[in-house]
């Protein structure tokens, strides 16, 4: 079952060209699926439909969320697919299989007095200067961006050159999108960057290899981490005053999307700079939009007012 699995993610990699994360996500999912399989003595190659399905209803008996179990079935469905297409089984067994769906719940977002008062805490966030220019940028981009977190970590310093008025971002599958930078962000990523390349011209001095990532980190992949902007958000929060439990990488996308929709932005404009590759992603934040316009009428309907 292992070579199955790593003949499957090599496939995805290199055919379809599958994120890194999105492969990681399907080797962990296959291989809970396989580990099941083979304490009940099975395997990839004999399992069928009610197998799955039994698989399935295991999965929702350890409390694993819709979300979770739609992933899973996801990833079994799509393996067996290939092995069909090599000719490892004249089936796909998960083909015909209704998945549990997606469990619809609303984002959570900041408000902009919250956002405000991050930002301005990331400004004092840091044991240097260097690291204060840099925290205040990595706050700056996010907002402005809505860039996920991957996408800013990963992002090369050669896109961030010359002041740009927009940046390419490396989405999921390699797709690249433009993405506008408001004056803040511009300012904070000019400021970085003169930081971050004295930084690097002392370290090639004392021979060590020049970095091509804005963010460099000491890291195996050679810049910052997920991890480690996920608790440094954190930290920010509490310097800023705002509940830590409502502020991830994540929540800070969601506050860039429900802000711009509030504004009056497009919703199809908002999906090309979320880099959704479906609307239906993307529409989820129209609850913005319900409200704004419940308000509406309550203060601007005539039948509304009250006449005393």
């Amino acid at each position: 079952m292992e070579r199955w699995i790593s003949t499957f993610l090599e496939a995805q990699a290199a055919e379809l060209d599958a994120a890194r994360n999105t492969r990681l996500a399907y080797g962990r999912d296959l291989k809970d699926f396989a580990a099941w399989l083979e304490r009940r003595g099975g395997d990839f190659a004999g399992a069928d439909r009610a197998t799955v399905e039994a698989y399935l209803i295991f999965c929702e008996a350890q409390g694993l969320s819709k979300a979770t179990r739609a992933r899973r079935l996801s990833a079994i469905r799509q393996l067996y697919r290939f092995a069909h297409e090599e000719g490892w089984r004249a089936d796909n067994p998960a083909l015909r299989i209704k998945g549990p769906g997606k469990a619809q719940h609303l984002p959570q977002t900041l408000d902009i007095a919250e956002v405000d008062r991050l930002l301005e805490a990331a400004r004092d966030k840091g044991r240097s200067a260097s690291d204060q220019i840099r925290n205040r940028c990595l706050m700056e981009l996010l907002y402005a961006t809505g860039m996920r977190v991957s996408e800013m970590v990963e992002m090369p310093a050669a896109a961030a050159r010359g002041d740009p008025q927009m940046i390419l971002v490396r989405g999921k599958g390699g797709k690249e999108r433009m993405v506008p930078l408001s004056p803040p962000a511009r300012e904070a990523l000019a400021g970085w960057l003169a930081a971050r390349d004295a930084a690097e011209a002392l370290a090639v001095k004392a021979g060590k290899p020049a970095s091509r990532f804005l963010f460099p980190g000491s890291g195996a992949g050679g810049h910052l981490t997920r991890e480690y902007f996920y608790v440094l958000i954190k930290e920010i929060a509490v310097l800023a005053g705002v509940d830590p439990a409502k502020v991830t990488p994540h929540t800070l996308r969601h506050a860039f999307a429900t802000h711009l929709l509030a504004g009056g932005a497009d919703l199809r404009v908002i999906q090309t700079l979320l880099g959704h590759a479906d609307l239906s992603s993307t529409e989820i934040y129209t609850h913005v939009l319900d409200e704004h316009l419940k308000a509406l009428v309550l203060q601007r309907h005539p039948l509304a007012r009250d006449e005393g």
